[in-house]
């Protein structure tokens, strides 16, 4: 793997520990794609640090089960005018 994508990934993870950021918000706060982000996180980010892998995993369940409640409270922003 090469270095550059290796520190990305590493960075990445650490943003994301330090945050709890969204993939989104994590993806334009890098400059890249979402595609790219998980990529890093699920693929590549086991292959370098496995805990921190486990780490990333539970926040993003946690984000996983919370998006259908985000969701509907941006619809309800958009529809009430703020």
């Amino acid at each position: 793997m090469n270095e550059f994508i290796k520190k990305r990934v590493i960075a990445e993870a650490k943003h994301i520990l330090a945050t709890k950021d969204t993939i989104r918000k994590t993806a334009d706060a890098f400059a890249v794609s979402k595609s790219t982000v998980h990529m890093d996180l699920g693929t590549r980010l086991a292959k370098i640090d496995q805990n921190m892998a486990q780490q990333i995993a539970a926040i993003f369940k946690d984000h996983d089960e919370f998006k259908h409640i985000r969701g509907g409270e941006a619809t309800k922003e958009k529809y009430r005018g703020n």
